[in-house]
Formats: C-alpha cells, structure tokens, sequence
C-alpha cells in the first residue's frame, strides 16, 4: 500500500516507517523536523528511513494548509497513519496555541485531505491522558474520558470527535489509539528515561515526581507499532449493535469509527522503573523527590482486553527488555560507556 505517516521522524513515527518498508508497503512520510526536541535525533532517524528506496519525505507543517491539501492530491494514499503532534503533557502549560496549531488545525486538514481522497483507513493517535480526572482502573475505553486534565489531553479529545464526524459524513473509516507511557530506543529526550539515562551517566541527580510512587502503563515501542500495523491492515467498520439510548463511547452506530487502548496493560511504580534502569546502567542514581506536577495523574493503566479482540494484540515486552534496549541504544547512539 501507498501510506502517508505523520510526525514520520519522530519516535513512534519512525519505528511505524520502518516496519511497513520492511513489509513491503510504500511510505511518505510527513514531518517538519522542528525544534521541540533536538532536530540531529530526528535527523539521524530520517536518515535511515531515506536509505531505503520506498521511502519519500516530505518535508510540511501540518498546519499548512495548501500543503497538506497538495500532498494529498498528489499521493492519493491507501491508508494515512497521523502520528504527527504536538506532544508533552508539562509544555501544554506554556505554550497552549502550539497545541490548539499542530493537534487541532493540524488534524483538521488531515480530515480534509482524507475527505477530498477517500483513503481505506485513516489511524490516529490519541492518548491515555483523555481518561484526565478518571480514577477507575484499568483505563476501559467503553467508560467516560470526558474530563482531560490538561489542554494536550483535551486537544487529542478533540481528534476522536472530529474523527467521528467526518466518518459519519464522509465515510472515512477511523480508528483512535489511546497510547500509554511509550518507551524504547530512539524515544524522545523529554521523557522520564531518555532524562533519567543522561542525568545517571553524568553522576547528576534526577528530578523524581510523586515521589516515585506513581504507577505507570509502560509500554514498548514495538508493541504499539505492532498494533499500529494490525490496524491499518483492519478498518473500523460501524458497529451493528450500538444502541443510541446507551451510546458506547468507544464505537459508533452511525459512523466506521472507534477508539482503541494500546498499552502493557500492567501497572509499573516509578520507582520499580528506576530500578531497573539502575541495574541495566550498572549504576545508582542520586534521586530528587518532588511532589506531583500539575496535570499529572497518579495511576494509568490499559485494560486492552477490545485491542486484543479486534487486532489480535499481544503486547510482550516487559520493562526489563525494554530497558535493557533503550540502554544499550543510548550507549551506542552517544557513543558513552555505562
């Protein structure tokens, strides 16, 4: 197939490029390669994504209207995967409009390309953030997400209901992912471990928040890319037995649409992950512990339970391997010894 990915030289985004090349399929991708985080780590990853001949970058703001509405006259593509965002739950604090440009507006012209060239499938990415102030676990797709506690999860909130319109107006088979703490090589330098990695290895203190006694829903890159693939292999299709007087929020009756969780579906306390990265890096760290941030949740957890019913997902990657990969990417990639 001919698949155009956004946000294709970002982490989940590049991993997603590489597992369709290697299957075969035809990839543009899509990414502005700007200065969120640093632009030589997205340009290391476009550069193994342009080594292989299926490949082709383009090089666009999704907010640039005309552009995004020309690449999709001229690629006509099979199925679009929108990885492209702006992400951070902490940085939507400060610069709100990015987020309101990039996942609102951004997504809004993905939905019309999809509608002037009718794709077979059109996956998105959503987040575990939309369960906000939901204290019932584990996260159900099928139970409320109606209180995002922070403008990022409100504007990925916002990506499953403009989905949903446009499948029911214009027959653009749609399927959200709701993605849980993803980890693994190539990850972003903002998050906890690529953080905890460098501070370890320079002997500097890590900031620890909620006093490490968070729980999180870890979750390996190559698991979420393997759902990724099982879902644009499968459209969303309307769901026959949905009943209007008892709406699930997780199908449609009206509309080839849903929203999905892609999680390890275990819960994992900060602390424990800590840990184990202590034993990988052959190294204690020295730890700052701070109270919550604003926006943060204490607990999250992934009940996949419809993942696995709809996609065959079988997430397998515990904390310790996908530790251990991080690490032993980290190492190679700078070039430093443990």
């Amino acid at each position: 197939m001919a698949i155009l990915v956004t946000g294709s030289a970002g982490f989940i985004g590049f991993h997603l490029s590489l597992r369709l090349l290697e299957r075969g399929d035809e990839v543009v991708g899509l990414d502005d390669l700007n200065g969120y985080y640093d632009p030589a780590l997205k340009a290391s990853r476009l550069a193994i994504l342009e080594k292989h001949p299926s490949y082709r970058h383009a090089k666009l703001d999704l907010a640039d209207r005309p552009g995004v509405a020309a690449l999709f006259a001229e690629l006509k593509p099979d199925a679009v995967v929108n990885l492209a965002a702006q992400a951070g739950v902490r940085y939507s604090l400060e610069s709100p409009t990015t987020y309101v440009d990039s996942n609102v507006v951004g997504f809004l012209n993905i939905l019309e390309g999809c509608r002037a060239t009718q794709p077979k499938h059109l996956v998105f990415a959503s987040t575990s953030s939309v369960y906000g102030a939901n204290g019932k676990l584990p996260f159900n797709v099928h139970d409320g997400a109606n209180h995002p506690i922070t403008l990022y999860a409100a504007t990925k909130l916002a990506n499953e209901v403009m989905a949903h319109s446009y499948a029911h107006l214009f027959g653009i088979p749609s399927t959200g992912f709701r993605f849980f703490t993803v980890y693994g090589p190539w990850g972003r330098p903002d998050m906890a471990l690529f953080k905890f990695t460098a501070a370890i290895l320079k002997g500097e203190p890590i900031d620890v928040y909620g006093e490490g006694k968070m729980q999180r829903d870890f979750t390996y890159v190559g698991d979420i890319v393997e759902g990724l693939v099982a879902a644009v292999d499968r459209p969303a299709q309307i769901n026959p037995a949905w009943d209007p007087q008892k709406p699930d929020p997780a199908t449609s009756g009206v509309a080839p649409w849903r929203v999905l969780n892609l999680g390890n579906s275990t819960r994992v306390e900060l602390m424990r992950y800590i840990q184990v990265l202590e034993e990988k890096l052959g190294r204690k760290a020295t730890l700052n512990l701070l109270p919550m941030q604003p926006g943060d949740v204490a607990r999250t957890e992934a009940d996949v339970e419809e993942t696995k019913a709809a996609l065959d997902y079988a997430p397998s990657t515990t904390i310790e391997v996908g530790v251990g990969r991080f690490v032993d990417w980290y190492l190679d990639y700078y070039a430093v010894k443990a």
